[in-house]
């Protein structure tokens, strides 16, 4: 198996799974306490979530919370949802769905432009009842970097809140500046099924899901232990080994340019992540390469939108045609893959490639 799909999930580091065991405690164990109890099982699981909640902080910015939420998605809808209700949501025209949708689902939404280098450029107008700019940090489908910090000073000069969903630069590259940040944990080498919204100190959000009051109130459920300590432990793997990890990811990056040099490349080369490699070979059968290279996991673009037989919305915005947009491939890579493993797939796809006549 050669997996190059790190833009959908990520393995599990060995870290966050050997944090996780200790909390999937049975009967004759002590850590499978409930950490909204009072008795001592239950603190020593509450323990484990405010070690873990340091341990994702340290990636964010100075004087914020974390709240932990069952991912990235239930983050973001809690940042836009939790604003209320009144005034415009500017994002950008490649935010993924669950900002896109939400903000369309929460009022009046503005859609802001992009470049066909995949880049929302802030020298456009916002609205002027503006409450709100969700602009991502680094493109689920295409890997471009976004210009936040413009963002984010014209979300202020506008009297807006700046929400940035980092889920795919969170333990890759500096986490940009922000008034709410989202992230997930499988996108870093954590488990699936746990997120978190970060939350600048004075930003006010209103629960959205009620019950027990449990995350200052602002998100309530029981919190899983296991989950919230395996991502606690991938958040401080990465922070440990951003750099080293970089590093790998620019040669792998290197090796993949070279291999795959006659594909068209889809979005910024400069202004971008170096483990995204989003290329196209036009009147390329997407499905007939995923059907005959099965031994390569890869994407044709986000993997919460497959099956949907739309083209990609991120493609379209940058200008490409339907047909270019449905001959593009996405090859994620990161900390666990090899340089064998590129050359091995480049092989695969480019011989696949060819046998289609391109």
């Amino acid at each position: 198996m050669n997996y190059l799909d790190y833009q959908a999930t990520t393995p599990l580091a060995p870290e966050a799974r050997e944090a996780m065991l200790r909390w999937l405690g049975g009967p004759d164990s002590d850590s499978f306490g409930n950490p909204h109890s009072a008795h001592r099982m239950g603190r020593m699981a509450k323990a484990a979530i405010e070690l873990a909640r340091e341990q994702v902080a340290a990636l964010m910015p100075q004087g914020g919370r974390v709240i932990f939420t069952g991912g990235a998605t239930e983050a973001l809808n809690l940042a836009i949802r939790g604003r209320g209700s009144g005034g415009s949501v500017a994002v950008s025209a490649i935010e993924h769905a669950a900002v896109l949708d939400t903000a369309q689902d929460a009022g009046t939404c503005h859609v802001l432009g992009v470049s066909a280098d995949g880049l929302c450029n802030a020298d456009q107008e916002l609205p002027a009842d503006t409450r709100l700019v969700a602009i991502m940090q680094v493109n689920n489908e295409i890997g471009t970097i976004q210009p936040t910090v413009d963002w984010q000073r014209k979300a202020r000069e506008a009297g807006a809140l700046y929400l940035c969903d980092a889920v795919q630069a969170y333990g890759k590259i500096a986490v940009t500046d922000a008034d709410m940040i989202a992230i997930s944990a499988h996108k870093f080498h954590g488990p699936k099924g746990v997120g978190a919204l970060w939350v600048r100190d004075g930003v006010d959000l209103r629960e959205v899901q009620t019950g027990g009051g449990q995350e200052f109130g602002l998100r309530s459920g029981t919190l899983s232990p296991a989950l919230v300590a395996g991502m606690g432990a991938a958040a401080q793997v990465a922070a440990e080994r951003i750099e080293q990890d970089a590093a790998h990811v620019e040669a792998l990056w290197t090796r993949a340019r070279e291999r795959f040099a006659d594909w068209t490349h889809n979005g910024s080369a400069s202004e971008r992540w170096h483990g995204n490699l989003n290329i196209r070979r036009d009147g390329l059968d997407v499905a007939r390469l995923m059907s005959e290279c099965r031994e390569v996991m890869f994407s044709a673009g986000s993997a919460c939108a497959s099956g949907s037989g739309r083209p990609s919305h991120v493609l379209k915005a940058i200008g490409l045609s339907d047909a270019q947009a449905k001959s593009s491939i996405r090859l994620g890579f990161g900390r666990y893959t090899t340089l064998e493993e590129i050359d091995a797939a480049a092989s695969i796809l480019n011989a696949a490639a060819q046998d289609q006549g391109l």
